[in-house]
């Protein structure tokens, strides 16, 4: 490979939000394949992807360009959106759907402020997708907007040229990035959330309830994933986790989390037992939300026919929290990166979710001046939250 590429491919991995995209890109979307391509007049080059349905590329694999709908996307400086090939009056007969085996495509070009065309954020996937929405396309063109900030900024400052209307211009980006996760992305959410609650309501026949009782599943995960998505950028983009103290009982927010599993999981069996007399400062909602990543994460990956034990205690100047669960212990490979962004706690590669779950309840955690510990044997895995309830936060 010329060293041009390799130093783009270089340039990608710094981008730390750049994995983080791509994830959210399947997610939101739907679709299967995302990738960030450098794409030139003779040459397409793959430089990051998320490949959920094994369409062969990695960093530094090629594509002819001219087998690429990205060179017209070159060409124009316009992104091409397509929902259902074989509905598209002007992609339908056009030789790469075919080619490559996809129904929808969406390709948004990265356009560098010091540098004009470097290449395309784009996805695709052999199922049709609904992707000509003002969110969708919007999404995308920020998210574009974010990787070329980024490259352009680090040619900057390796050319020594960086100066402080990049910071004001990442400042911008990074709220507007915050702002798309945290409304743009819940308002579609919400509006689903609300009319799956009136069919509900309905008299429906059981195969209709069923499909909408998964539609309601569906939008809880995906409100879950966009929570966590937040977290994260809030902590790596903006300020860091804020807490909100209080001394307010912890039992009750502890027994809602429970609760709404219980809802959720009708199947499974969650023995808990509290012994919390006293009160702790500490932001009771990041608590349950810490709760709520553990307890989660153990009914994913513990046994199905088993029980998962909860144990809650303040004892003199501690609050100690402890989720547990029988199944396959954690491999040790995966324990040392267990609390990692987009790190996977179970041996399962297709297990649901971005993998920020317990990142984000370490970073809580952290926050309280507090820890989460983990052991895991043949005989239970075993989830550990401890904090003082007298320090100074």
């Amino acid at each position: 490979m010329q060293a041009d590429f390799r130093a783009d491919l270089e340039a990608i991995r710094n981008v730390e939000a750049v994995p983080l995209i791509l994830n959210v890109v399947c997610r939101v979307t739907g679709m299967g394949f995302a990738a960030v391509s450098r794409v030139t007049e003779g040459r397409w080059v793959c430089l990051a992807v998320n490949d959920e349905i094994n369409f062969g590329l990695a960093p530094g694999g090629e594509l002819k360009v001219e087998t690429t709908i990205c060179r017209e996307v070159r060409e124009g400086m316009a992104p091409v959106v397509i929902d259902h090939v074989e509905k598209d009056e002007i992609y339908r007969d056009h030789p790469t759907p075919a080619m490559y085996g996809f129904q929808s495509y969406i390709s948004m070009p990265i356009i560098l402020k010091e540098g004009g065309f470097f290449g395309t954020l784009c996805a695709i996937d052999p199922r049709p997708a609904r992707l000509k929405s003002p969110e969708i396309i919007g999404m995308f063109r920020l998210f574009a907007e974010l990787i070329a900030t980024h490259l352009d900024s680090n040619r900057r400052l390796e050319s020594s040229e960086a100066d402080l209307s990049w910071e004001r211009e990442s400042s911008v980006l990074r709220e507007q990035f915050i702002a798309v996760l945290g409304h743009d992305l819940r308002n579609p959410l919400a509006s689903i959330a609300a009319g799956t609650l009136q069919l509900q309501k309905a008299d429906l026949d059981p195969k209709s309830s069923m499909i909408v009782g998964l539609m309601q599943k569906s939008v809880a995960r995906m409100s879950a994933l966009i929570s966590d998505v937040l977290d994260f950028a809030r902590g790596r983009l903006g300020g860091g986790l804020t807490l909100a103290l209080g001394e307010e009982p912890l039992e009750p927010v502890l027994r809602q989390v429970i609760e709404e599993y219980k809802t959720t999981h009708p199947d499974r069996v969650i023995d808990y037992h509290f012994a919390l007399s006293g009160r702790c400062k500490c932001d009771a909602a990041r608590v349950a939300q810490l709760f709520s990543n553990l307890l989660g994460n153990a009914l994913s990956h513990g046994s199905a026919d088993t029980p998962v034990k909860v144990h809650a205690v303040i004892d003199g100047s501690s609050f100690e929290l402890s989720v547990s669960n029988q199944g396959n212990p954690i491999p040790a490979g995966a324990m040392e990166q267990l609390f990692l962004p987009f790190a996977r706690g179970g041996a399962d590669p297709n297990q649901l979710g971005l993998g920020l779950g317990l990142y984000i309840a370490s970073e809580i955690a952290r926050a309280h001046r507090g820890d989460i510990t983990v052991k895991s044997t043949q005989a239970e895995t075993r989830f550990t939250f401890r904090m003082k309830i007298t320090q100074s936060i």
